[in-house]
């Protein structure tokens, strides 16, 4: 599966409000057709081992939902830096600007590093 595209058209300051729109929500919609076909993926991966499929086909559908929630992960942070980082980076207070940016960058650098782990 193709990654999802950043839509950089909406782009928020670093210090908006907690129910205002996200990076992502310009492809809430896309996100969420991944999610449920993946969704049906792992349903599938339940009913081959409730009849009891060979192990290495399980294996390779595990393989499969993997690089699916993989491929979302790294679309969300694709948008998190196109739009979270940006977003802080165009704050007009130096120092705020500063600040911000360095909380942004390391939200995605520990995201990142969960996604390794």
């Amino acid at each position: 599966m193709s990654t999802i595209n950043v839509n950089p058209a909406h782009v928020e300051s670093a210090d908006s409000k907690p129910d205002s729109q996200h990076g992502y929500s310009a492809n809430k919609d896309a996100y969420l057709l991944r999610l449920k076909r993946i969704e049906g993926q792992v349903r599938g991966i339940a009913r081959m081992v409730e009849e009891d499929k060979y192990c290495i086909d399980i294996l390779t559908q595990v393989s499969a939902v993997t690089k699916a929630l993989h491929a979302v992960s790294l679309g969300l942070v694709e948008e998190h830096i196109g739009h979270c980082v940006v977003g802080a980076a165009s704050e007009s207070d130096p120092v705020v600007r500063a600040e911000q940016i360095d909380i942004k960058v390391k939200e995605a650098a520990d995201a990142i590093g969960r996604l390794l782990r």
